[in-house]
């Protein structure tokens, strides 16, 4: 019988977009292949999401070197009106300490 400790859950609390969103926060220079395996997603689902977050103005991107770097906007707010008007900082901030399995 399996233990709940090893289902996998059926529902989370944050979105994709969030999870890749800390990722970076916690590293601006991170690979999106590294990305993919922190968030637990593909290289390509990531890098979809990346496109989504600069399109939408939540991050940049700017080479360095041979790499990306990225930065997240100043003052980027939530899109969802149960959020509104509250920055993704605080958010950030909350979730900067790292615990990723890369970073143990």
């Amino acid at each position: 019988m399996e233990s709940s400790s090893e289902r996998r859950p059926s529902w989370t609390f944050l979105t994709n977009h969030a999870r890749v969103l800390v990722a970076i926060s916690r590293d601006p220079g991170i690979r999106l292949r590294d990305v993919a395996v922190t968030c637990g997603l593909t290289e390509r689902t990531v890098q979809a999401i990346v496109a989504d977050l600069e399109t939408d103005g939540y991050l940049t991107r700017s080479r360095d070197g041979r790499r990306n770097r990225y930065e997240i906007a100043e003052g980027a707010t939530f899109r969802h009106p149960a959020e509104a008007g509250h920055e993704i900082a605080g958010l950030l901030s909350l979730l900067a300490e790292d615990t990723s399995p890369l970073r143990r």
